[in-house]
């Protein structure tokens, strides 16, 4: 006579590692000072430098995190910087 089959366990969940929410500043290079925050009711994200305040504003969808603001950020500074090369 054959076996019962045993039940497969379940293979154990990962836990997910939470994503930065602050970031150093692309202008005056301090470490940690550029906060994210994300307000899904006017549908807007904000990346906010504490020292030079310096400041950034875009608009966000459901699946925004903070980590896609500030690389917009960078991303707006650095195409800002290219088009500065070009015009000289």
């Amino acid at each position: 006579m054959g076996k019962r089959k045993a039940k497969a366990k379940p293979a154990p969940r990962k836990k997910r590692d939470k994503l930065d929410t602050v970031f150093s500043c692309p202008f005056c290079n301090h470490g940690s000072s550029v906060e994210c925050r994300v307000d899904m009711k006017n549908l807007i994200g904000e990346a906010i430098c504490r020292i030079c305040q310096e400041s950034f504003s875009t608009t966000v969808t459901a699946l925004t995190e903070p980590i896609d603001i500030y690389s917009e950020w960078i991303d707006e500074c650095a195409r800002v910087n290219n088009l500065e090369d070009y015009e000289d």
